[in-house]
């Protein structure tokens, strides 16, 4: 049996499913036009952005391409620079004038040190040329003999002072005493170095000869009476026979230039009332050169051969002028003085001037073995 539906529950579906369709197409419309304007926002909120940095872009670069701006930020960019080369350059600068200071203080020091080493290897240097060289002041007495060959075994540079002063110079008063001339020993050094048979120039003051004669026996490597017969000797000056049993032990060459220079300075002693010199006197002058002690070495005289000057000549003795070693050491303000200083400085050795005296007073009686040498 068909069912029977109430118009008014049909009704009420027909308004409901009516209603439902609108609402839904109205709730459609809303949410579409929600969208539309969110997404409008948010193309305008981009685009603003786009549009605000590109014209803060556009200004910054326009202020940049301004020929103002680009010529300030220009010398904004060198003043920087000078400035920094500035601050350079003055830095380099005062590094560039101390290591320059520092420099010559070294110089001058090094330029001292090397004189003053200069001697020192100059002494080597001539002892190790030995007979190579032609030397005479600082070499071996017995290679200076040798290299003679001469049946007289004495240095000719002794012979030619002592020759001379017999025959020009025994009046000269405080003769082995006086002071010499620097530069004209110098010259004699230099010219005797060179040649060892060479002649006196003429007209020379027998002081200068004299003063020759106790630089040579200064610069000898060993005195005449020897370092290993130092005491030996002086214990036998008050016995004429023990020194000369002692004197006996010398090298023959050393015993024979030993009587030689005492017989010179007997002769000179024996003209003692016109050159003041009398034995004593001349023992005091000589002892320094004839007999030392090991490490005692007269270094007096030393500075005559390290550095000689030119040899001079035979006629003229009036050179230019030189400089030594010890002139360049002395302060600039400083006057060299020409004369030799006879006062070194070492103690008086008082057993040594005993000695000379004693070979001097007793010659002939020491010296009985040896050719006695006799002047006219």
């Amino acid at each position: 049996m068909p069912s029977a539906t109430s118009p008014r529950w049909q009704e009420k579906a027909s308004g409901f499913f009516s209603t439902s369709g609108v609402k839904l197409k109205e709730a459609g419309q809303s949410a579409g036009t929600f969208v539309e304007e969110v997404t409008k926002d948010a193309k305008v909120n981009v685009t603003d952005m786009a549009e605000r940095v590109g014209s803060m872009f556009k200004s910054r670069w326009a202020l940049l391409q301004q020929p103002s701006t680009r010529h300030a930020v220009q010398e904004r960019l060198i003043t920087a620079a000078a400035t920094t080369g500035t601050l350079f350059r003055k830095g380099l600068s005062e590094t560039k004038d101390k290591v320059s200071v520092g420099k010559i203080k070294v110089e001058e020091v090094a330029k001292k040190t090397a004189q003053k080493s200069k001697t020192i290897l100059s002494d080597i240097e001539r002892w190790q040329k030995g007979v190579a060289s032609t030397d005479v002041f600082g070499v071996p007495i017995e290679v200076t003999v040798q290299r003679q060959q001469s049946s007289r075994p004495i240095p000719h540079i002794l012979v030619n002072c002592a020759d001379y002063l017999i025959l020009s110079g025994l009046n000269t008063p405080y003769l082995f005493k006086g002071e010499g001339d620097k530069k004209v020993i110098q010259q004699l050094v230099s010219l005797y170095n060179q040649d060892s048979n060479a002649s006196l120039p003429e007209g020379i003051n027998p002081i200068d000869v004299a003063a020759l004669i106790k630089c040579y026996l200064a610069t000898l490597p060993e005195p005449l009476t020897t370092f290993e017969l130092y005491n030996e000797i002086k214990g036998a000056r008050s016995s004429i026979h023990a020194m000369r049993n002692m004197l006996r032990r010398l090298p023959t060459v050393n015993y024979t230039t030993l009587e030689f220079i005492t017989a010179l300075l007997l002769r000179v002693s024996q003209k003692s009332v016109l050159n003041k010199m009398d034995t004593q006197s001349l023992a005091m002058e000589m002892a320094p050169v004839l007999i030392w002690q090991k490490g005692r070495t007269p270094d007096l005289y030393r500075k005559y051969w390290t550095e000689p000057s030119k040899g001079p000549s035979k006629k003229n003795l009036d050179p230019e002028p030189t400089y030594s070693a010890w002139d360049m050491l002395s302060d600039e303000d400083d006057a060299v003085d020409d004369s030799i200083p006879l006062d070194d400085g070492v103690p008086i050795d008082f057993g040594a001037i005993e000695v000379v005296q004693c070979l001097m007073g007793h010659h002939n009686a020491i010296f009985t073995d040896a050719n006695e040498t006799i002047w006219r």
